[in-house]
């Protein structure tokens, strides 16, 4: 039961699991150095690989505006300390897809250990036993995991699907709504259906202004 539970993966809703570790910017404590702020928490499988590259020039040209959500990156492999820092220095003099010499100034884990990536289900045995595959947390303010996403080593990130999560995710929480599918910031948005009988024939006769019906149960708002 013990042993079930140390391996238990963290799951949307759950508090981030804990950590103390190194990283290229310094000595991480997580999430408490991450308190008031959302945290994209992601692994990758290595350093010096193709794929892993195109992330992270990716990642690093886009840094300020995750930092305008209020979203700060936080990166892992299992790799060492060092070859972090040579392959984060070697990224910065490489030009790509209109991305040309970027600073990588968020911290990257050097998880040797692997406790880190066990914590967070980042390795999985049936793909790899040495590399991390690629797992996105979004993690909030309050430290509660938010959104989970896992992709396979050959598939490179779409970084602005995530971070359309991370304004879906600010959206709806600010607003209390849901947004629906493809939404994108200053798209109509999806509030409450209706619980009762009543409230739903109220809502087809007499629908609020700057909301509009498709049926009882799917509501909108209008955002512009």
């Amino acid at each position: 039961m013990e042993d079930m539970e140390m391996n238990r993966l963290p799951l949307i809703g759950d508090t981030a699991p804990s950590f103390k570790a190194l990283t290229t910017k310094g000595t991480v404590n997580f999430p408490e150095d991450y308190k008031g702020k959302w945290v994209l928490f992601f692994s990758h499988p290595s350093d010096f690989t193709p794929v892993c590259t195109t992330e992270f020039m990716t990642l690093a040209s886009m840094a300020e505006e995750f930092r305008a959500l209020n979203t700060e990156l936080l990166g892992l492999s299992v790799d060492s300390l060092y070859s972090h820092i040579a392959w984060v220095r070697r990224i910065e003099e490489l030009s790509w897809n209109g991305i040309d010499h970027v600073h990588v100034d968020f911290p990257v884990i050097a998880d040797l250990n692997m406790k880190v990536s066990h914590k967070y289900g980042m390795l999985q045995p049936n793909v790899s036993s040495t590399q991390a595959v690629r797992a996105v947390f979004i993690i909030d303010p309050q430290s509660v995991i938010r959104a989970i996403i896992y992709y396979p080593l050959n598939l490179g990130r779409n970084f602005d699907e995530i971070k359309r999560a991370v304004q879906a995710l600010q959206k709806a929480d600010a607003e209390h709504c849901s947004t629906p599918a493809n939404w994108r910031p200053g798209d109509d948005v999806l509030i409450p259906s209706p619980t009762t009988c009543d409230e739903a024939k109220e809502r087809m006769e007499h629908t609020p202004e700057g909301e509009y019906s498709l049926d009882w149960f799917l509501n909108f708002r209008k955002e512009s």
